[in-house]
């Protein structure tokens, strides 16, 4: 079952509705190298959904001094592939290793 980090609207319980049908399980974590920005979307069904016109986007930064908390969730390959229709362009999907220990997909701005 692959692990998804979220650090922003997929940890909104009603955008997990809408998305996939149900609440997603899930678990505080944090990953390293990384600050949060803010991502203005244009997309309308994705702030309709959301219900927010900016949303954060991670930004690699290499230095350990930079961390972001967020939540590990745990979902299906198809819902990851939901997931993936979800996000905008300007953001794409990568694997990072989380403060936990193990590694989890994360979106990350190009």
């Amino acid at each position: 079952m692959p692990l998804l980090f979220s650090y922003g609207t997929l940890r909104d319980p009603a955008v997990q509705e809408a998305n996939f049908g149900r609440t997603l399980p899930g678990r505080d974590d944090s990953i390293v190298g990384y600050r949060l920005d803010v991502l203005e979307i244009a997309d309308a069904e994705v702030v309709a959904l959301s219900g927010q016109s900016h949303h954060p986007i991670l930004v690699a930064t290499g230095s350990p001094a930079d961390t972001v908390d967020g939540s590990v969730l745990e979902l299906t390959d198809d819902e990851l592939r939901r997931a993936d229709d979800y996000e905008v362009d300007d953001y794409h999907r990568v694997q990072v290793p989380l403060v936990s220990g193990g590694t989890a997909w994360v979106y990350v701005a190009r």
